[in-house]
């Protein structure tokens, strides 16, 4: 008998071998923090291991695979989980944000890379670099050459990679609408040279060019501003609810309570109608381009 006919054969859930394809190659926090909450609820009610697996109908070894932050759990394995360890929510309320550790993405933004690819609309304000989405190839390496500290070529090239698969969804997507605004002196700032600066400026007038997708400059001579608080992020789900998202040195926050994100919006907004407008700003790339 195989390992899957022996967890049917004793009312455990059916699972593949174990260690192979239920396995997450890459652990990402927010599992390894949930396994070890998991660990600590288990123990603290004396259960073995095996004598949880039994109750939650998992194998031992699928446990210890939640519990070391190598598998997502089902949604299965968490009601159990907490009807075995007390009903206390924690497990209940913390599964929603777990998220696979895709290479390439840093942790803190892994979870808002989940829910833009779900997204009905999402809107960018970026005062630093160009957004990832709207990034050339030649940019984007540019970017993380000047990572610090320095990233070894398997690390770029991971990066590199999951910046540009995340970029495919401005094309799978062309219902959707895309809007950005981007402060001029982003697209002013020769970072790579002036080659890679002449190639950004062709790829996000062609990437900005379809009607579902945005793109507004804030001018250099701007006496007012509605964003002086720095980047942030925004999106619709599915389910019509509003999300921010805000990103600083080595760090990344998940933006949900309502007034928070409504005082996002309001920003956000203002500083749409304080840019210029999109053809404005196509013309105001076309003379940058025309200047390298």
């Amino acid at each position: 008998m195989d390992f899957v006919e022996a967890e049917a054969a004793t009312g455990v859930e059916a699972r593949t071998v174990p260690g192979e394809a239920e396995r997450e190659p890459h652990p990402s926090d927010s599992l390894r923090t949930f396994g070890a909450v998991v660990q600590a609820l288990r123990e603290h009610a004396g259960l073995s291991r095996q004598e949880f697996a039994a109750i939650v109908r998992f194998s031992k070894h699928t446990v210890a695979s939640v519990e070391l932050g190598r598998r997502i759990p089902d949604e299965s394995f968490v009601e159990r989980a907490e009807e075995a360890t007390g009903n206390t929510g924690a497990l209940r309320r913390a599964a929603p944000y777990l998220c696979r550790g895709e290479v390439g993405l840093a942790a803190w933004f892994r979870r808002w890379a989940r829910l833009e690819r779900e997204a009905v609309s999402l809107c960018t304000y970026e005062c630093r670099l160009v957004p990832g989405l709207l990034q050339s190839e030649a940019y984007a390496r540019a970017v993380f050459d000047n990572s610090i500290p320095l990233l070894t070529d398997a690390q770029m090239e991971a990066q590199l990679t999951a910046r540009m698969e995340r970029q495919r969804m401005l094309k799978e997507r062309p219902t959707v609408p895309f809007s950005f605004i981007v402060e001029e002196s982003v697209f002013r700032r020769r970072l790579g040279g002036v080659h890679v600066q002449a190639s950004l400026l062709e790829h996000v007038l062609a990437l900005t060019a379809p009607r579902n997708v945005t793109l507004q400059v804030v001018p250099l001579e701007l006496e007012f501003h509605g964003c002086l608080d720095g980047p942030v992020q925004l999106l619709e789900t599915r389910e019509g609810r509003r999300l921010g998202y805000s990103e600083g040195q080595q760090n990344g926050r998940l933006i949900s309570g309502p007034k928070e994100v409504s005082l996002l919006c309001r920003r956000y907004e203002t500083l749409r109608s304080q840019a210029l407008n999109p053809k404005e700003s196509r013309d105001l790339l076309e003379r940058l381009r025309g200047e390298l």
